[in-house]
């Protein structure tokens, strides 16, 4: 039998849009460039959406929310984030961790039972929407760098206050499922064993260049438990395809040699076959079983349209089969199906 987020994920639901890059993470953004971005990805067909009060400190959820609120709201599936509330202040920390979104809001984070109550309330009111369909408790992680005293220490108010509040809206209709977002595992592992979390958003960890751990370890704990897992970040925010950054973060443009040296070798199997590796990579990470949707962030109407056409393309079997020869993916890791 399905569980919960494999009957919410339906298949127009299995290709999303995150907001990352329309909250200016990366390079800065016009609202009618946000727009035009949004309009290309409906389009094209895109119907899941998946934002973040983070991202942007507010930026990527109004604009979101300017575009979504004029769709009938059956006609997509809409995520956001828990854990983080923000409020407008003259001595606001935008400048120092979100430079280029112009936000006038500074941070607390508040992964109580009132908090995250509180954070989903905002969130419809920035997004112009009545209802978000899976809430997802942000970056309660061991990579994120802003929490005052360690991941650990919010870990465990979540455990205590966003968990059980969070299954009480469920059961209330308030939300049709919840898990968290993060971008390592460890976090996924303990939320199975402390709370019941439908769908866990699995960002970077599942991408051409780095899936080891989550083939060996993460996946065959989720299957157990019988949860579901969004991917995100399938190209190391846009690493594979280019960008000159690796993942997230204020160092992101410090990147490991031994990350670009693998980057080149799948540039030269993918050039023997004919294979252009942004596709491979879309394609890799929405295979696993575990899988019910793939997130790809974008800036422009041109990348949103070539992520989703990546999904229709056909990778010849002997492309994959060299990889696992050369041991560039995991023996273990599930292919995309051969092309008809």
């Amino acid at each position: 039998m399905p569980n919960r987020a494999q009957q919410i994920y339906k298949q127009e639901f299995r290709f999303g849009l995150g907001g990352v890059s329309l909250g200016n993470e990366f390079n800065k953004h016009t609202d009618k460039e946000a727009e035009g971005t949004l309009e290309a990805a409906w389009e094209v067909g895109v119907r899941y959406f998946d934002v973040a009060p983070w991202y942007g400190f507010g930026l990527a959820e109004r604009r979101f929310g300017h575009f979504l609120h004029n769709k009938k709201r059956e006609d997509y599936l809409l995520s956001s984030k828990v854990g983080k509330l923000f409020k407008a202040s003259k001595n606001n920390r935008h400048a120092e961790i979100y430079p280029l979104s112009d936000s006038p809001n500074d941070i607390v984070f508040d992964y109580t039972a009132d908090g995250v109550r509180r954070s989903i309330e905002d969130s419809l009111q920035r997004l112009g929407v009545d209802s978000l369909d899976v809430a997802f408790v942000h970056d309660i992680s061991p990579d994120f760098a802003y929490f005052p005293n360690g991941w650990e220490e919010q870990y465990e108010i979540a455990r205590k206050g966003a968990f059980p509040a969070l299954s009480k809206m469920r059961d209330e209709g308030i939300i049709r499922a919840w898990g968290i977002g993060v971008n390592t595992p460890q976090p996924i592992l303990k939320v199975m064993d402390d709370a019941d979390p439908d769908v866990c958003l699995c960002a970077r960890q599942y991408s051409l260049i780095d899936h080891a751990n989550a083939v060996n370890e993460l996946f065959p704990a989720v299957r157990k438990k019988n949860i579901s897992l969004v991917i995100g970040s399938s190209l190391n925010a846009g690493f594979i395809s280019g960008s000159p950054r690796y993942n997230y973060g204020k160092e992101n443009f410090k990147i490991p040699a031994a990350v670009i040296e693998k980057r080149e070798k799948f540039r030269a199997v993918a050039a023997r076959y004919g294979v252009d590796l942004r596709t491979a990579a879309l394609q890799f990470s929405a295979a696993p079983d575990v899988a019910v949707a793939l997130v790809v962030g974008a800036r422009s109407y041109q990348q949103i349209a070539e992520d989703y056409n990546s999904l229709q393309g056909k990778i010849p079997s002997e492309f994959w089969a060299e990889l696992k020869q050369q041991a560039l993916i995991q023996s273990e890791a599930s292919l995309p199906a051969a092309p008809v």
